[in-house]
């Protein structure tokens, strides 16, 4: 029984069950014959019309079964096996009918089911045409019966009877077989898109940039992405086995849920979860209405900031555009007119010094009103193969001859003879301007010239332009707002520079950072990805 058990368990397909259940059948009829033919049960069955046959066919049909039975489950030839197993069936049957005419009703009976399984398997002209082979050899069974002169056990109804058996469970029979195959190809079907379905979903928990973790009603984690478990931490790092407690990886976490649980309000302040990661704001749902597991959101705090920073930044952008085309008039308008006044001989010296303030206010005002609208209009970026080295000769050259004092410099440091790199020139251009006003203004130590170098490197698949300079540094409080927007620690400043040149980095897959130098000065760094295949061997 065991073995048997193993056998099946070990037959994956259906169709191949589905064989190996039906030679079993025939297996098992074939030895309960054999079994009322050479043992002591041959006294309950009537006397042998043709006792030889009888013994005959036994064997025969007894070997033929066992043969189907051990080599008869190869899916490949389904249907063959099935219509010549089912007219094997037939013959033994008509051969047991006619040699055992006691046992005839008994016989017919076990045909019929034969006929009937082999129909669930074959198309609907097999199951039909087995019918048929059964009614005819029934047919010829009898005559056989009369030719001999032999008493008949049956009557014509009952042959009757039996021919429409036949034939109406061959038609059932492929019916029902029909639908349960269509219902089985359907279940597959539906099985294999709910295992994509379930792939997919999987794959977007694992890669969601929200924390998602399952916890049951015992406190245990049933499942954990890996954005959370990067917020955990180190505590994160055995969430695999499924057998992690929330209030031993995270208690304040695990304090939260319960306290939700009992009915409570989810708290605002967000959550330390572990040292050297992110704040997180939680947010628990129940998975299903009527189960113990709930659903924990970890939201990264930086990161809902940076999208409401971005959003309010794109709502202030259009705002501030408008608002700048409308100042833009009436400011030059004033500048005009205060042109014109300098221009007058009556003016006295203070009134000058006045005019001279109005002007330099204006300007500034106008320096505020371009970078508004700079930071509105950004055009997208299309990067080009540069040669930096190249690239920033020519810059410096260019820069140098805008430089209203002659004691600062601006030098390039280059020992490259060629740096590739992908980057919007424009766009590059546009950042090393700012960032080398910027060094000029503030990189400058007392009364001290100032005194800026760009240096041009490579580093792996990537290039470097650093913009260095000797003045006092920046302190780590202030280094850590610089690329913030509107933020700025001069009076005369829009805190929009260093933002814009960031965004119009990010624009052509670069980097914009800020170096901090250890002993004197401040580098800041441009980093661009290379074109494709320039380190290629």
């Amino acid at each position: 029984m065991l073995s048997r058990s193993s056998l099946i368990d070990r037959i994956e397909s259906i169709p191949q069950r589905e064989l190996y259940f039906f030679a079993l059948y025939r297996v098992l009829i074939a030895s309960l014959i054999a079994a009322l033919l050479f043992s002591p049960l041959s006294a309950l069955m009537s006397e042998a019309h043709h006792p030889l046959l009888a013994r005959a066919v036994c064997i025969g049909y007894l070997a033929i079964a066992l043969g189907l039975l051990a080599w008869g489950r190869n899916e490949r030839w389904l249907q063959p096996l099935v219509f010549w197993g089912a007219v094997s069936d037939i013959l033994a049957a008509i051969l047991l009918v006619h040699a055992l005419p006691g046992a005839s009703a008994g016989i017919s009976m076990t045909l019929m089911f034969s006929i009937s399984a082999a129909a669930m398997m074959l198309p609907l002209s097999g199951g039909m045409l087995l019918a048929i082979v059964a009614s005819i050899a029934t047919v010829a069974e009898f005559g056989w019966r009369e030719l001999e002169g032999a008493e008949s056990t049956r009557t014509l109804a009952e042959l009757a009877m039996f021919i429409t058996s036949y034939l109406a469970l061959a038609w059932i029979s492929y019916q029902i077989g029909n639908r349960a195959r269509r219902n089985q190809q359907l279940a597959e079907r539906r099985g294999a898109e709910v295992a994509n379905l379930f792939e997919i979903n999987e794959l977007i928990i694992r890669r969601m940039r929200t924390g998602v973790l399952v916890v049951d009603g015992g406190g245990r984690i049933a499942l954990a992405n890996e954005a959370a478990t990067a917020l955990l931490g180190e505590a994160g790092d055995g969430l695999a086995g499924g057998q992690a407690r929330l209030g031993q990886v995270a208690p304040e976490l695990a304090r939260r849920l319960q306290r939700w649980r009992n009915g409570g309000c989810e708290e605002e302040l967000p959550l330390h979860l572990a040292n050297g990661q992110a704040e997180v704001q939680p947010r628990f749902a129940r998975l299903l209405a009527d189960s113990d597991q709930t659903l924990l959101f970890l939201d990264d705090t930086s990161v809902v900031s940076r999208r409401a920073e971005s959003l309010t930044l794109s709502t202030l952008g259009r705002f501030s555009a408008s608002l700048a085309h409308e100042i833009r008039n009436p400011l030059a308008a004033i500048n005009y007119a205060t042109q014109l006044l300098e221009e007058s001989s009556d003016l006295g010296d203070a009134d000058r010094r006045l005019l001279q303030i109005i002007h330099q206010q204006c300007q500034r005002t106008n320096g505020i009103v371009e970078s508004v609208l700079a930071l509105a209009r950004r055009e997208r970026a299309s990067p080009e193969n540069l040669d930096l080295a190249s690239f920033v000769r020519r810059f410096v050259l260019e820069y140098r001859q805008t430089l209203s004092t002659e004691t600062d410099n601006v030098e390039s440091i280059i020992r490259e003879s060629s740096v590739p790199a992908l980057m919007d020139p424009r766009h590059l251009h546009q950042v090393l301007t700012a960032l080398v006003h910027n060094a000029l203004k503030y990189g400058r130590a007392g009364d001290e010239p100032a005194q800026v170098r760009i240096r041009v490197a490579s580093a792996g698949r990537h290039a470097l332009i650093d913009v260095i300079d000797r003045g006092p540094g920046i302190p780590e409080a202030v280094a850590a707002q610089l690329f913030r927007p509107f933020y700025t620690t001069s009076e005369h400043g829009t805190g929009l520079g260093l933002y814009i040149a960031q965004e119009l980095c990010r624009a052509s897959q670069a980097r914009l950072e800020y170096i901090p130098i250890p002993t004197r000065g401040a580098c800041f760094r441009i980093v661009m990805p290379a074109p494709h295949g320039a380190f290629a061997a």
